[in-house]
């Protein structure tokens, strides 16, 4: 809606504007009136009018210096000149202050409403007009941050293509004269309990009160914009900038920040985070090399000295590393999972992470790697036993832990190791399920299978692939049940044909041997005299000689 202010010394004129006026059509709910310039210009700046209607002659202050004051101090103002002289100066005064229409005494209704129309037509389009411009406004303050945020990190990543992309390097202040860079890495180590507790599950809201605390706690030698890492779960990046300084002032007062930025996310929120800083550098286009420098010297905290406490990294990052494993372990883990023997197999995790906690050393890079290892052996045992590969973990981006439905938080040795054995346990349930699903293993069915079909090239290797079953946990199984290993059972059905076959006088020994499966005659007699201590020539002759007694 508008205001519209009518300045005329006669009230007759102003009561006919107001009749004729159209106000209502016009969107004008506010129709103000002033007897002359001088309590005009008054009314001018305190009720401030979209539309001023002013008189040419007037007592006190005539339309002519109205204009002029108007033009001096409120220059954007619409205004629409009434008189009832048809004087040149007049004229020239209103052409000159840009007014937007002469109307003459007296007022014709369509006259008026004409010049109102196209008044109000003109604020409609300049309001439009600022409308956008705010919108605009806003919208680039408010994706600002995220553009600085793209630019820094893809200078982190080393996709930042310089020549492409110059232009938006100054947004990063990358032309100011003496500015230094460099960067902090922060990790939440209890990110999963405090998001849930203190900030309503929401993962982006902690982010932004992490990111928070580290800009707010910046002072003025030394700011920071943060950011969480979009590749990195838990992870917040800091880019520092400060005015000149030396590279070793520079680590120092960077180092001293991070420590208060880890003590007050302790105290406000009770976060647990690690942080890792980098070296400084005059080209902003060096930011990677800080980065990593800052990510390794949080990857090289020692996990066996955490207390759960915050810590900050070092930077010592050439300690000797024991190189853990648990590639070798698998076989029997895999077994002790198809066997639903979680106990088993949470030994024999045990006894593994016992071995790691005995190690001089073992950093948190070298627990990061650790999970990623163990997820994929596990994804690998875990999808040859049938689970679905929708129910199984992934590192998509670096993100983290992705679909496993346990806490994945550790601030100590023991949290981790608790870590560990949440994810076993995570897949001996998709294990387990997945067997169930199945039709119900029954060792008789491979002995069935051997006495069907002994003549054939039997492999362990079909059983397995068929029951999602390790090969050595089939063959301690069938030797359980029958005394015999599956090869020993083969050959032992093979051998009892043979003898029966040996018997009918019409058969040739190639014959019988083929009736086995055995292709080479020679390797069939060979196999008889290993099970029996005879020839089939001989065992044939035997059993010639005892039937004529």
């Amino acid at each position: 809606m508008y205001k519209v202010l009518i300045i005329d010394d006669e009230e007759p004129l102003r009561e006919a504007i107001r009749i004729l006026g159209e106000w209502e059509r016009l969107q004008v709910d506010t129709v103000l009136e002033a007897t002359d310039g001088k309590s005009g210009l008054d009314m001018l700046r305190e009720h401030e009018p979209d539309l001023v209607m002013v008189d040419m002659k007037m007592p006190e202050m005539n339309g002519v210096e109205f204009l002029r004051a108007v033009e001096a101090e409120f220059p954007e103002l619409l205004t629409i000149v009434i008189s009832g002289y048809n004087d040149f100066e007049f004229t020239r005064q209103a052409i000159h202050s840009k007014v937007l229409d002469y109307l003459l005494k007296p007022i014709n209704r369509q006259d008026l409403n004409q010049a109102l129309g196209k008044a109000i037509g003109l604020l409609e389009a300049k309001r439009e007009i600022r409308s956008e411009s705010i919108r605009r406004n806003i919208a680039f303050n408010m994706s600002l941050p995220k553009l600085k945020e793209k630019i820094y990190f893809s200078i982190i990543e080393r996709s930042f293509k310089k020549q492409s992309n110059k232009a938006f390097l100054a947004l990063i202040g990358a032309e100011e004269e003496n500015l230094r860079y460099g960067t902090l890495v922060l990790r939440i180590l209890n990110m999963e309990s405090i998001r849930d507790s203190r900030f309503n599950s929401d993962t982006e809201l902690l982010y932004f009160a992490v990111a928070n605390v580290i800009n707010e706690m910046s002072d003025d030698g030394l700011q920071c914009f943060s950011f969480a890492n979009p590749k990195q779960e838990r992870e917040i990046i800091a880019v520092y900038t400060a005015n000149g300084g030396y590279p070793q002032e520079l680590l120092f007062r960077s180092e001293q920040l991070l420590k208060r930025v880890v003590s007050t996310l302790s105290s406000l929120f009770g976060i647990i985070a690690a942080g890792g800083v980098g070296q400084s550098c005059g080209d902003p286009l060096e930011l990677a090399d800080s980065y990593e420098a800052a990510s390794s010297s949080l990857k090289a905290i020692d996990l066996l000295k955490l207390t759960g406490k915050a810590v900050i990294g070092s930077g010592d990052q050439r300690k000797a590393r024991d190189v853990h494993s648990l590639t070798g372990r698998m076989p029997i883990l895999r077994s002790a999972l198809e066997a639903g023997n979680l106990n088993h197999a949470k030994t024999v995790l045990g006894e593994f992470v016992r071995k790691v906690r005995a190690s001089a050393f073992f950093g948190l890079g070298d627990a990061d790697r650790m999970v990623r290892e163990i997820v994929v052996l596990f994804n690998d045992m875990a999808l040859e036993l049938g689970v679905s590969s929708d129910r199984l973990p992934s590192f998509s981006g670096e993100r983290g832990l992705r679909s496993v439905r346990v806490m994945t938080d550790f601030a100590t040795f023991d949290e981790f190791e608790g870590l560990l054995m949440r994810v076993l346990e995570y897949y001996s349930e998709q294990i387990r399920q997945a067997m169930a699903g199945r039709r119900p293993f029954n060792v008789e069915d491979i002995k069935e299978y051997i006495d069907n079909h002994y003549y054939e090239d039997i492999k362990i290797s079909m059983f397995t692939e068929k029951y999602f079953l390790s090969r050595e946990y089939l063959m301690k199984l069938f030797k359980q049940q029958y005394g015999y290993g599956i090869h020993e059972y083969v050959q032992k059905v093979r051998m009892d044909k043979a003898q029966e076959l040996l018997d009918d006088s019409t058969l040739k020994i190639q014959e019988i041997s083929e009736m086995l499966g055995y292709k080479d005659k020679n390797y069939f007699s060979k196999a008889f005299r290993n099970y029996y201590a005879i020839s089939p020539s001989e065992y044939r002759s035997q059993r010639a000689e005892g039937a004529k007694k």
